[in-house]
């Protein structure tokens, strides 16, 4: 059983930056892909970015590319998600789990919003 804890979001204006986190339990974080999704009202829930087990090997969605920064830190078991340039449209909920998600590990998420 993985439990995730998302924080860090907030409101901000449009080129501001937040850092998320992500907290897990469990004594088998440190196997799993992680990533970050976001939900914005009356869309989809969506892929953002994802790190691998090493902490080498980041992948971003296209939207973030250049903007976004995921990383790890295993012995702290916590994921973060540098946000960098946002931008109104990045404004979601956003929500850790592993990848591929499991059903049971989503979170509350943290809410972004991006003013204009």
């Amino acid at each position: 059983q993985v439990t995730l804890v998302e924080s860090g979001g907030g409101l901000v204006q449009a080129g501001g930056s937040l850092r998320l986190s992500c907290a897990a339990s469990g004594r088998t974080f440190s196997i799993y892909n992680m990533a970050w999704f976001r939900q914005a009202p009356g869309k989809e829930r969506e892929f953002v970015a994802s790190i691998s087990p090493s902490g080498r090997i980041p992948v971003y969605a296209d939207s973030v590319k250049g903007r976004f920064t995921v990383s790890r830190d295993s012995g702290k078991n916590t994921v973060y998600l540098q946000m960098d340039s946002l931008k109104p449209e990045d404004t979601a909920v956003y929500y850790c789990n592993t990848r591929p998600p499991r059903p049971d590990a989503w979170g509350q998420g943290t809410q972004v919003t991006v003013s204009s």
